[in-house]
């Protein structure tokens, strides 16, 4: 059978670098994955809870974080920065004492910064959260993902492959469709692709997105 790997992973150390750096000695290595999920299921959870856009989006493209001994260091990468910091300053602090809260970390300090995307559309987690929007609201599958991709093609990317699998408009028997637009050279290393793959709850049972976005030949 062909031999499928995360894109992200197999680029590691040449287009894609790592969304945590921190070093832990081998016994304490899970603690810090753990601690490394808590963090961002904390952010996703309050950013889903308080602050949402009228589709249902949270524009989240990624969390980064760096830990230090006495210092953690979060950064989140937002497609739509504007609902968090301008509607009240109050929110970040408010986040922060969040995760100070779940993680429990009283002699390390923890500080929260949030960065812009210029093109939110370019990120496949935004645009998977997009797609899923449409499918809860159902929207055709087909019209969905052709949005998507237009949405991409104004971001300037130089291609993109969308699949959706599972019981599709409520079918009886699930299936995978997907649809590629430009290239996709996912054998190519040197080739900076962008992948996430995210799940959706809809009535009919819960169905699979995974987006490729082919960003630029480095």
């Amino acid at each position: 059978m062909g031999q499928k790997i995360n894109p992200l992973g197999f680029r590691l150390g040449t287009t894609q670098s790592h969304h945590s750096l921190w070093f832990a000695q081998q016994k304490k290595y899970s603690e810090g994955l753990e601690e490394d999920k808590k963090i961002r299921d904390c952010i996703q959870n309050y950013v889903q809870q308080n602050i949402r856009l009228s589709s249902g989006m949270e524009g989240i493209a990624r969390i980064e974080i760096q830990k230090r001994i006495d210092l953690i260091q979060i950064i989140i990468y937002m497609g739509f920065p504007k609902l968090l910091i301008e509607d009240k300053p109050r929110r970040v602090e408010e986040l922060q004492m969040n995760v100070q809260k779940e993680l429990n970390c009283v002699n390390r300090k923890l500080n929260i910064a949030i960065n812009r995307i210029s093109n939110p559309y370019g990120h496949p987690n935004i645009l998977a959260e997009f797609i899923a929007g449409q499918l809860k609201n159902r929207v055709s599958f087909r019209k969905a993902m052709k949005k998507a991709i237009e949405l991409t093609e104004q971001a300037n990317t130089k291609g993109i492959q969308v699949q959706i699998a599972g019981r599709i408009d409520g079918k009886e028997i699930a299936r995978v469709e997907w649809i590629r637009e430009g290239r996709v050279p996912l054998q190519t290393i040197d080739a900076k692709i962008d992948y996430c793959s995210y799940t959706v709850r809809t009535i009919y049972g819960v169905l699979g997105i995974k987006i490729w976005i082919f960003v630029d030949e480095e």
